[in-house]
């Protein structure tokens, strides 16, 4: 078989956004020898979501060790939700989300890490409601996807389902934060690559490593 990275990341982590330009270099260079695969974390569940002031404090201050760690900048309408939360309508959850990226793979296995940083770009730069519908719009246009069929998908009961098994593979992967990179190279045989946010040439030197041992083996 031919090895596979496993991304487990969240479109709501701020950590897998500043992650997301490491994760798509390694993409771009390991293409031709991995096989990559996304999965959603389901970090905020969809059952009773909270408004977004439950969590505005925390990301206020978050926000600027990931730009100072990563390089990666937070857009001003993203930021508008944080610092006025009072106004904001935004009620966070990780699953519609999840279902997009669902839908995404199946016509574009290829281009899902790019899919995710799409997604978190449209939620961490532009400012976007991922639980709204209309969030995605812009994203079928880039890909030229037939917006009824997905809308049909994004509401339907099997691709929900779909988003929740990743839900669940990323707890049996035991991962338990987000970001978090495994690489497979066997039935049964699974490597930590990273977790938390790593540098591109940390995720590399350990991807060599991996794959230096199991051929050594």
């Amino acid at each position: 078989m031919k090895p596979i990275i496993y991304y487990c990341y969240d479109a709501y982590c701020g950590w897998c956004y500043g992650f997301s330009t490491v994760i798509k270099q390694i993409a771009e260079e390991y293409k031709d020898k991995l096989s990559f695969e996304v999965l959603s974390g389901g970090m905020i569940p969809a059952e009773n979501p909270k408004p977004i002031s439950a969590t505005a404090d925390y990301i206020n201050e978050a926000y600027h060790r990931v730009e100072e760690l990563t390089g990666i900048k937070f857009g001003e309408d993203y930021l508008w939700h944080i610092r006025n939360p009072s106004e904001s309508d935004w009620f966070p959850h990780s699953e519609k989300a999840a279902i997009a990226l669902s839908i995404f793979k199946e016509i574009y296995p290829e281009l899902q890490v790019q899919f995710a940083f799409d997604l978190q770009y449209a939620l961490h730069y532009e400012g976007r409601d991922l639980t709204d519908d209309e969030a995605y719009r812009h994203l079928l246009e880039k890909y030229k996807i037939d917006a009824e069929s997905f809308y049909i998908k994004l509401k339907s009961e099997e691709y929900k389902e779909k988003a929740h098994y990743e839900f669940s593979l990323c707890k049996q992967l035991q991962v338990t934060g987000f970001p978090a990179v495994l690489l497979q190279t066997g039935e049964t045989k699974f490597y930590l690559v990273a977790r938390g946010y790593a540098t591109y040439e940390d995720v590399k030197a350990r991807i060599e490593n991996i794959l230096n041992e199991v051929n050594a083996g």
